[in-house]
């Protein structure tokens, strides 16, 4: 990536165990893996999981939370999820992540349709939680 062009980079979520986390979301979400196994041997402070080349979710560990000394107050977000994340999917991979979450006994909410998104009205939308209780919406635009 050499343009300028402001990008999405990635979003920090609060997860008690972030090898539970990163299995949740490589088995339920399809979302691959990043430095797991640097994180498994005390390699790397938390792993991520790739949302796309240019996108990754942080899985940080809830107990690092009292060494968050980078900004004032930053401790305190710890336990206050963001509201939701959303994932724009293609239409086939969308239909998969909801017949994985279901596969895996996960609830998902009834299917909304052209709710409003950074590309105008998406055809169809969901949301579900992680097991640390972070919503995800998951939608498709074509």
């Amino acid at each position: 990536m050499t343009d300028n062009t402001t990008r999405f980079d990635h979003v920090v979520l609060w997860v008690r165990d972030p090898i539970a986390a990163a299995g949740f979301f490589e088995k339920a979400v399809g979302l691959e893996p990043v430095r797991l196994a640097a994180f498994s041997v005390g390699e790397a402070p938390f792993p991520s999981v790739r949302v796309n080349e240019e996108t990754i979710l942080d899985l940080m560990p809830l107990a690092m939370a009292e060494r968050m000394t980078m900004l004032p107050g930053a401790a305190e977000s710890s336990g206050h999820p963001v509201n939701h994340v959303c994932l724009s999917l293609p239409a086939d991979r969308f239909d998969a992540l909801r017949s994985r979450l279901e596969e895996h006994s996960l609830p998902v909410t009834d299917l909304s349709y052209d709710s409003f998104g950074a590309r105008g009205p998406a055809k169809r939308s969901f949301y579900f939680r992680d097991p640390d209780g972070n919503v995800f919406e998951a939608r498709h635009y074509d």
